[in-house]
């Protein structure tokens, strides 16, 4: 049995895939830990999936105030020192990193411990703290094969992003008289996609379709009255529990673009209309999305240019095109990897290094 630390936090994109890898080495003997910010959504999963979690201090660097970025400078230091200290407890085989502004304290005292990192980068452009440690690690799991130019050459492998099991094998929807059309923001809602939506209702041509709306929690009290006085068929949540299950009944997805709604519609195998967030770091959504549409699975519309006109326009003139949603949803399985978790897991056994080997204290 090794010891593995995992770190990576700040959004659920970051930690939802270290979950699913941390699941794999559980299930294999491994010993796993976290390392993560009590402020970031880390706090919240990790201890719900009974895996023990340390903390740094620890903010962002990139995309954010000058106040912001000299804070992170002036704790950077000492982040490290707390992440050397765990990693001098939990002696760690490998590190594994999803990248977030958690990440980078750790993967420095990995480095600096020789410890090996592995990296999983999905997105199309690497994110800040992948960017500036990239050369560094034992190896990187991309999502993109245009990925592998930000890592050293020989050390990448595609393997996706970890998604839950549910995404996978759900069976191909027959269209029904109306278009089933799921919109979500993610787990906190956007905005963008919100005001959008409302918007739409009263342009939806009657009978044509059926709306499945996550608002976000901060919205759905304001949106939900509203939305059931506009006589528009479908259902409105803050949150859906069961997003497989949403995904199935869906003939199309609107969608934000990062990585994890990226791998789930193409484990899903779902057509999409893609909404980068504009503010993400390096726009690594903007990107994603055109490595998508570049496939033939989605179709790109900027934040700013998103009415419920546009919406309106957009998923009608697709629902017309015949079995153009058909063969888009082909196109987003070909993006499909179900086995990344098991494959992180196996790498990450491949490069760990001797449990018996002392970490280095240097």
């Amino acid at each position: 049995m090794a010891s593995f630390v995992l770190a990576g936090g700040g959004s659920g994109g970051h930690v939802i895939p270290l979950l699913a890898v941390a699941r794999e080495l559980r299930a294999r003997g491994h010993a796993v830990r976290f390392v993560g910010t009590e402020g970031g959504i880390e706090a919240k999963l990790v201890p719900a999936q009974d895996f023990p979690i340390d903390w740094i201090t620890i903010g962002g660097l990139n995309r954010v105030g000058w106040r912001q970025a000299l804070l992170t400078l002036l704790e950077l230091p000492w982040s490290i020192w707390q992440a050397s200290r765990v990693l001098e407890q939990a002696r760690p085989a490998a590190v594994f990193s999803t990248g977030g502004y958690v990440a980078g304290p750790v993967i420095l005292a990995a480095l600096w411990k020789r410890i090996p990192v592995v990296a999983m980068e999905p997105n199309a452009v690497p994110g800040f703290t992948h960017r500036k440690v990239g050369r560094f690690v034992a190896r990187a799991l991309v999502g993109f094969e245009e990925t592998a130019c930000w890592f050293p050459k020989g050390r990448t492998e595609v393997t996706g992003l970890p998604v839950r099991e549910g995404f996978f094998g759900l069976p191909v929807k027959p269209r029904g008289p109306r278009l089933m059309v799921l919109i979500t923001g993610g787990s906190q809602g956007s905005r963008t996609l919100n005001r959008a939506v409302e918007e739409s209702w009263p342009l939806w041509k009657k009978g044509s379709v059926r709306l499945m709306h996550q608002t976000g929690r901060a919205s759905f009290e304001e949106l939900d009255p509203k939305f059931r006085a506009s006589g528009v068929a479908g259902e409105i949540a803050p949150f859906f529990e069961d997003m497989p299950h949403a995904f199935a009944q869906a003939d199309l997805v609107v969608s934000r673009a990062g990585m994890g709604a990226v791998s789930e519609l193409a484990a899903a195998g779902k057509p999409s209309i893609l909404v980068p967030l504009p503010t993400a770091s390096d726009q690594h959504q903007l990107r994603n999305a055109e490595a998508m549409v570049k496939a033939g699975a989605a179709r790109l519309v900027l934040d700013a240019e998103l009415t419920g006109t546009r919406l309106v326009e957009e998923v009608t003139r697709m629902a017309a095109e015949p079995r153009l949603l058909e063969r888009m949803g082909a196109a987003a399985r070909a993006f499909s990897k179900p086995a990344a978790a098991r494959r992180a897991a196996e790498i990450l056994e491949s490069v760990a290094v001797s449990p018996e080997k002392p970490v280095d204290r240097r």
